[in-house]
């Protein structure tokens, strides 16, 4: 089974996910620097707060080109199933970046809403004008529709930073128009997009931590897989199943196959190539891995393969004692 990374996959035709990275990287690097200058001028807490989120893309998108060559490399004896959760380590720091950058961007909102001070309106909205359409370019280019953890993680700090520019542009046109009465509109701004950002961080980290604990996939409906599995000819029952995700591209699954009729070698290996096509076709389990059995273990265990059956270590009781 190859398990090699399809770096290719989604974004604008024939850029892979490699060079979409780094035009990605290119266009905040400038922003950064484009954002300190003008936001240090303009006295622009959102400008400085857009800028504070680029440059935490600037190292989120480092992070994830590194994960990326990481997973290309070869399996090997050590790592037998590859290196495929690197795109979810990056993902996680990622996440965690950007939540770390968002509390720091909220802290500054606040501080400005108590001492607010003169704000280049007109600055601050050509400016940030200029980084939104950046932002959204770089946006577009990371668009991954295979949803891998590491790629929305980085598209996500982009989005991020669109709508930090957005409200930049929103915050500058009311001061032009206004005048000082609505320069707290900068502050008020730049706290809301740390709000948006901070629940879609969450939701990164709580997803890539589902599949470092080796959760079933949300999309896997496990009481249809155990009923396409039983419904191969062939198959009289299925226990001890796992469905586990290696990365947000593979999926893997083991399971113990009751087999009916006592079969040959050649009839069981038959039908565990059909229930394989049927996890690939229907779930998209590209990796799957079966015990054959003719007789149920025990006939009056739940799962009497299951991982609680074969404890190893201090049992609950023991550790409660």
């Amino acid at each position: 089974m190859d398990l090699a990374p399809r770096d290719a996959l989604g974004g604008p035709p024939a850029m892979t996910r490699s060079a979409r990275l780094g035009a990605a990287l290119g266009i905040n690097v400038a922003l950064v620097a484009a954002e300190v200058v003008a936001g240090g001028i303009a006295h622009s807490s959102a400008l400085l707060a857009d800028a504070g989120h680029n440059l935490a893309d600037v190292v989120a998108v480092v992070g994830a080109l590194g994960a990326l060559r990481w997973t290309l490399r070869p399996r090997s004896d050590v790592r037998s199933f590859g290196n495929h959760r690197g795109t979810i380590l990056a993902a996680l720091g990622n996440a965690a970046l950007l939540a770390v950058v968002t509390c720091a961007v909220g802290a500054l909102g606040v501080d400005r809403l108590v001492h607010p001070l003169p704000v280049d309106g007109a600055l601050e909205a050509v400016v940030a004008g200029a980084a939104l359409v950046a932002n959204a370019a770089a946006a577009w280019v990371l668009r991954d529709p295979t949803g891998e953890l590491s790629m929305r993680s980085v598209a996500l700090h982009m989005l991020g930073d669109a709508a930090a520019s957005g409200a930049a542009v929103v915050a500058g046109i009311l001061i032009v128009a206004v005048g000082p009465a609505a320069e707290r509109a900068d502050s008020a701004a730049s706290l809301a997009v740390a709000v948006l950002i901070g629940l879609q961080a969450v939701r990164l980290v709580r997803e890539s931590a589902d599949v470092l604990l080796e959760s079933t996939p949300p999309d896997v409906d496990l009481p249809s897989l155990r009923r396409a599995v039983t419904a191969v000819p062939g198959v009289g029952e299925v226990h001890d199943l796992h469905v586990w995700s290696l990365s947000s591209d593979y999926r893997a699954l083991s399971a113990h196959l009751v087999l009916e009729g006592h079969p040959t070698l050649e009839e069981a290996q038959r039908v565990g190539e059909k229930v394989r096509g049927r996890m690939l076709h229907d779930f998209g389990i590209a990796h799957t891995t079966f015990e054959m059995e003719c007789e149920r273990c025990d006939e009056e265990t739940p799962d009497p393969c299951g991982m609680d059956d074969h404890h190893v270590g201090p049992t609950p009781t023991e550790l409660s004692r």
